[in-house]
């Protein structure tokens, strides 16, 4: 075991391996695991394993406390809802912070469930009948003017019948007068009346079939409500009429009713006499005034309950969640065969060894047990999970690399060269310092309200961007670096390092080639020349300065990763992956493509004009011709031979030998009958990178063709790899005329015409153009392109990435934002 110095704490973060790992074993006893599990909890260093795993969640010894949990965790969720519903937001500003055991909890919040309930239903049964007598109130006034209105004319009619009356009788004079007809009462026809509300939607359906039920035996009088009212039933606001249904008979009435029924209609009893009617709205007025002070207090108590459980909310979900995960811990771990003790298993960095001793002595001490609990490592073959240590400016890169597998236990991160060379490749394909100071303007913001947006709850967009802030810095900062090296501002050039190294010999040489240029200062001393913009050879010579530095750029981290393949051998002793991995690949990729980016430089630093394309193409195609004015050095021609040879001979290096050797070690391996024991962190790291299959079935013809896929892979992988950095080049060349078509066919087009509308319509669509195009668009592909560099050219040199994530138990991880 690798001993834990500096008292137990964490020492200085290193990605390039992840933590070295331990199995831990923990017999604790029954009357201190809920604080052990607390206090383990809280340091966040063990990740437990489920030790019950053939139990259903409903057999395991704490599944009635995870019930009581989830019954709190409903009522937090009710009261939250409440709170929502009057506008009321959870504050732990709590002047009175009383701690509470989870027993005391559960019955406060039972309590106050039971008092939410029952002031929810009385409020809810008083605005019922307020609601009701609202409407109420509006039938009487309404069915009152219809019945005032009858009245009226029914006066001014027995008026005019009674002044048009003459003293003699004619022959059309009744047999038997009114009177007469009136005390008669087997002649006499009772009409009865409904009246009510009915939704004004449904208020011409409902005519309708009231006249076809009763045969158009009925007399309805309808009335506009102005304002909508509530509805008792729904409790929402409805725009209604009031209708008054005049009838005959029983079988009328029982018809009306139903379709009243039917139609959802409030139906309110109504006086005949005007003076009972005048009473009643009295009456109705004074108890709506009664229930509307009563609703009021009400509400004001209802509000100082949900205000005093706002502010203990939080905390009150804290512990619940809490309690819930300590209990769930619990359920993993196995009872001892004496039932007096709880076995925990679970893997922890060597690191926090001493913090969970001290831990579980603190448990011990706290709880008043008598026996402590016990801790001790064991040794296993298991995979161990895979843990790093990140902060929030590493935790984006490590994402990126996670996020195309987790490293197997302790190999080479990529993680650690990731913040170096993916922003720099971005940066390569996006140089543009202008559009560099705009990212890194975008990205200070977030930085300087970090605190403010980490608080909060963010859109999907705006939280992944948040989320990779350092990122893109890191990315601006790179962006900024190459935009100087090709002394591109927004597409324009700079003198920002001196004077150009060129002049011209005559007045039209901007024109012409760089035929017509002489040098006149000392070369530029930093980055492009800026007298190469604008002329015709700017083209071609950018094109052969990015497409030579694409394949010096990819040879080099193709190289990087190989190397780490070698280092990853040497970690974990494992000899025939150095001697028939890495050794053959280094000298296939250097062999062609090295030589290639050795031809490059030296190129560039003779002013050799030697086509190195036929050079490479003669190289494989006609070895032993002559190179002619293609030779850039003495012995080219031998040393191609050499290296054609040694590519040749690489290939089969890594196909034949390591299948064999794989072979023989397992058939050793098998003729051996004990073997030496190994120290637990020693076997960990032999394990982890165990080919040959000691513990399973040894099968030649399947390692043999996986070698055979293997070498295929890299071998054409060599050559469509180096092609595929040529992408570095041609997104560089697109940002590069995408902002130069942009600076000259809008901004310099409308500044040429002289008008300051045009002038104002060319900025907004420079800028909108800009910002659209090559600030986001651009931003975005060059980022997926990045990052597909990273994982397929670069990490599938070395990286295996089939390890999982360390995931240990830890309080910290508990969102108080979200629900379960």
């Amino acid at each position: 075991m690798a001993e834990q110095t500096g008292g137990g704490c964490c020492p200085p973060m290193d990605l390039f391996r992840s933590e070295s790992m331990q199995l831990v074993q923990i017999i604790i006893p029954n009357e201190s695991a809920h604080r052990t599990i607390d206090y383990l909890g809280e340091i966040g260093l063990i990740q437990f394993k489920d030790l019950n795993a053939e139990k259903s969640p409903f057999q395991r010894t704490y599944a009635n406390q995870i019930k009581r949990c989830g019954e709190m965790a409903r009522k937090l969720r009710l009261f939250k809802g409440q709170m929502s519903k009057a506008g009321l937001l959870s504050s732990s500003m709590s002047a009175t912070q009383i701690d509470l055991s989870f027993d005391d909890l559960e019955v406060k919040l039972g309590e106050l469930e039971s008092e939410l309930i029952e002031m929810n239903a009385n409020g809810d049964k008083l605005q019922r009948s307020y609601n009701e007598l609202v409407e109420y109130r509006l039938v009487l006034q309404k069915a009152g003017e219809f019945f005032h209105i009858a009245q009226s004319s029914a006066e001014a009619l027995h008026r005019e019948q009674a002044s048009n009356q003459t003293g003699e009788q004619s022959l059309e004079t009744p047999l038997l007068s009114e009177q007469e007809a009136v005390t008669d009462p087997s002649k006499q026809v009772k009409l009865g009346f409904i009246t009510g509300l009915v939704p004004r939607e449904k208020s011409m359906a409902f005519e309708r079939i009231l006249f076809r039920a009763t045969r158009g035996n009925v007399y309805l009088r309808q009335a506009v409500v102005e304002e909508p009212v509530i509805d008792p039933v729904s409790g929402e606001k409805v725009e209604k009429n009031v209708f008054a249904v005049f009838f005959s008979g029983e079988r009328a009435k029982s018809k009306i009713l139903k379709i009243c029924e039917a139609f959802g209609a409030n139906r309110y009893s109504v006086p005949e006499d005007l003076g009972k009617q005048s009473q009643m709205i009295t009456q109705v007025s004074g108890r709506i005034s009664e229930l509307k002070t009563t609703i009021d207090a009400g509400l004001v108590h209802r509000g100082n309950l949900l205000q005093t459980i706002g502010e203990q909310y939080d905390r009150w979900n804290i512990l619940a969640r809490k309690e819930k995960s300590i209990y769930h811990t619990l359920n993993m771990l196995s009872i001892d065969v004496t039932k007096k003790c709880l076995v925990a298993e679970g893997w922890s960095p060597v690191f926090a060894t001493k913090q969970i001793q001290d831990a579980l002595q603190r448990a011990t001490h706290d709880s008043n047990s008598e026996v402590g609990a016990i801790f001790r490592v064991l040794r296993t073959r298991e995979m161990p999970p895979t843990y790093f240590q990140t902060n929030k400016f590493t935790s984006s890169f490590q994402d990126i690399v996670d996020a195309y597998g987790v490293a197997k236990y302790q190999e080479a991160n990529p993680g650690v060269y990731t913040i170096v060379t993916f922003p720099f490749l971005f940066a390569v394909m996006f140089g543009d310092w202008g559009h560099g100071i705009c990212l890194l303007l975008a990205t200070m913001f977030f930085l300087f309200n970090e605190k403010k947006f980490s608080s909060q709850k963010l859109g999907d967009i705006m939280e992944m961007t948040f989320g990779g802030r350092y990122v893109i810095f890191m990315m601006s900062l790179f962006s900024i670096y190459t935009g100087l090296v090709y002394n591109e501002f927004f597409s324009v050039p700079f003198e920002l390092f001196g004077k150009s190294a060129y002049g011209c010999r005559d007045p039209s040489c901007r024109d012409s080639t760089t035929a017509g240029l002489i040098k006149v200062r000392d070369t530029y001393p930093f980055g492009v020349d800026p007298v190469w913009h604008g002329s015709r050879s700017e083209l071609p010579y950018l094109n052969s300065l990015k497409m030579k530095m694409s394949i010096l750029i990819g040879v080099a981290q193709m190289n990087l990763g190989i190397i780490l393949s070698f280092f990853n051998g040497l970690f974990f002793r494992n000899g025939v992956n150095i001697w028939c991995q890495f050794v053959p690949q280094m000298i296939f990729l250097n062999a062609l493509f090295g030589y290639l980016s050795v031809l490059i430089i030296m190129k560039w630093c003779t002013g050799s004009k030697a086509d190195l394309y036929h050079v490479m193409i003669y190289m494989f195609l006609s070895p032993t011709d002559e190179l002619g004015e293609n030779q850039l050095f003495p012995g080219q021609k031998m040393t191609q031979l050499v290296l054609l040879l040694s590519a040749l001979v690489a290939v089969p290096w890594m196909l034949f030998p390591k299948p064999f050797l794989l072979k023989a070690q397992h058939e050793r391996h098998q003729g051996q009958s004990y073997t030496a024991l190994q120290e637990a962190e020693e076997s960990l790291l032999v394990e982890s990178n165990d080919d040959s299959g000691h513990h399973g079935e040894f099968e030649f013809s399947e390692i043999f063709v996986h070698q055979l896929i293997h070498t295929i892979e890299f071998v054409l992988g060599a050559v469509s790899n180096t092609a595929s950095y040529l992408r570095l080049w041609a997104l560089s060349l697109a940002h590069s005329e995408l902002s130069s078509v942009f600076y000259e066919k809008v901004l310099l087009l409308a500044w040429g015409y002289n008008n300051i509308i045009i002038l104002i319509v060319g900025i907004i669509v420079f800028v909108f153009a800009t910002v659209g195009v090559l600030l986001v668009m651009e931003t975005l592909s060059a980022f997926l392109h990045a990052l597909r560099l990273h994982w397929v050219e670069f990490q599938n040199k070395f990286y295996e990435g089939d390890g999982y994530k360390f995931s240990p138990f830890s309080f910290k991880l508990i969102d108080v934002g979200e629900d379960e």
